[in-house]
């Protein structure tokens, strides 16, 4: 009698060329990444414009973006594979950096820009002949968008850019800004606007690199803005519409950790079972204590749940339906669980786990700026909480 082949859940939704892709880019990581990630941590910097570059040859960087302008013009299942694939990069500082110049700084420019803005800019961003930031948050504005108070003033056929921006992501290395100025005093949420801005303009400053907890092998710096003068042609779209923009901005930018998410929960809690199967107490392993084996389970269950989730929200992409409120679902629930299994494993390797050698501790260390960045979780149950009616 025949068996029947069972398919796995991937084969559902996963093509041969789905496939193809996710070798390419787990090939990637593997020989370009991973064994630069120590270095990198050291340095407190990775070289974006070598490693974009790369990644651009290879049509990483462009994944569902139009071919005309270098994209690959492939659907959001392609777009899942090549995050799933940077969740297994050892550390958060790398993925984010990519997904900055992937989904936070680009979006904007590939959904409203102009075709001057996508031939400048987005095109040479897709080839890693330039690196991308996004230049939101202001030293009194960071889940408060609407407080910021950077200013964009039309004069003539320029803007004048005067403020500062911080905890900014690849900016020491950034060659343009996608930046969201105050465009008019008026109150609402109309007042803002959003720009590319070059960083080889007078009146640019990198007033500082900032010295973080985590993400060491991640730059992030703190931006100066002094009467800076750019074209009318930087602008993004209309004027005034800025902050809608950067809102639909946003929801790329938290799916995009959601899968890395996942991921690197599922390869942390792989490296500690490793790790406690040959850790021998009170006369046998670790792994055989039942407390550890369902704190254990219950991380996989849901690292289970939070993965089928951003398969629906996949789907709903495709659909062409608003999928705000699951992203904020998932991106909330990413926080807690990664810092739930960095935490716990953490705590499984003993006092092993606190010394800076074991790469749990940068694990530990990267996962809680989850909880902030990209919004804070405080903001994500508020908008939850909004959209139900509450």
């Amino acid at each position: 009698m025949k068996t029947k082949k069972i398919k796995t859940s991937d084969q559902i939704y996963f093509t041969k060329d789905h496939d193809m892709v996710r070798k390419a880019v787990r090939d990637f990581v593997r020989k370009e990444i991973q064994p630069n990630l120590d270095g990198w941590e050291e340095n407190g910097h990775a070289p974006l414009h070598d490693l974009f570059k790369k990644m651009g040859d290879l049509g990483f960087l462009g994944i569902r973006y139009d071919p005309a302008y270098g994209g690959q013009g492939l659907d959001y299942w392609y777009d899942l594979v090549f995050l799933e694939e940077l969740g297994h990069i050892q550390g958060f500082g790398i993925p984010i950096a990519i997904a900055v110049q992937t989904h936070m700084a680009t979006p904007a420019i590939n959904n409203f820009g102009s075709d001057y803005l996508k031939e400048t800019f987005l095109k040479p961003a897709i080839a890693g002949d330039m690196v991308a930031s996004i230049a939101v948050t202001e030293p009194g504005a960071g889940s408060d968008v609407g407080a910021l108070i950077t200013t964009a003033r039309r004069e003539g056929d320029e803007y004048v850019i005067n403020g500062s921006k911080t905890f900014i992501t690849n900016g020491t290395q950034a060659d343009f800004l996608t930046l969201l100025a105050r465009t008019s005093d008026d109150p609402g949420y109309h007042s803002f606007s959003l720009f590319v801005v070059p960083t080889d303009l007078p009146g640019f400053n990198v007033s500082r690199k900032l010295d973080k907890l985590g993400m060491r092998s991640s730059d992030t710096a703190e931006l100066f803005f002094d009467n800076l003068r750019i074209s009318k042609e930087n602008l993004i779209g209309k004027e005034g519409e800025g902050f809608i923009y950067q809102m639909q901005q946003f929801q790329h930018e938290r799916f995009s950790g959601i899968p890395m998410g996942y991921i690197s929960a599922k390869d942390i809690i792989d490296m500690t079972v490793g790790y406690i199967k040959d850790r021998v107490v009170f006369g046998k392993p670790l792994i055989k204590r039942q407390v550890l084996q369902h704190r254990l389970a219950e991380w996989l269950m849901e690292i289970e749940c939070l993965k089928q989730l951003t398969y629906h929200i996949v789907r709903m992409k495709e659909a062409g339906l608003d999928a705000t409120r699951e992203i904020t679902m998932g991106k909330l629930k990413t926080a807690h669980l990664v810092q739930d299994v960095t935490a716990g494993c953490m705590q499984m390797h003993g006092g092993m786990g606190f010394m800076n050698e074991m790469l749990i501790t940068r694990y530990f260390r990267d996962a809680r700026v989850i909880s902030v960045g990209g919004g804070a979780d405080e903001v994500m149950c508020e908008v939850v909480a909004k959209m139900e009616g509450y």
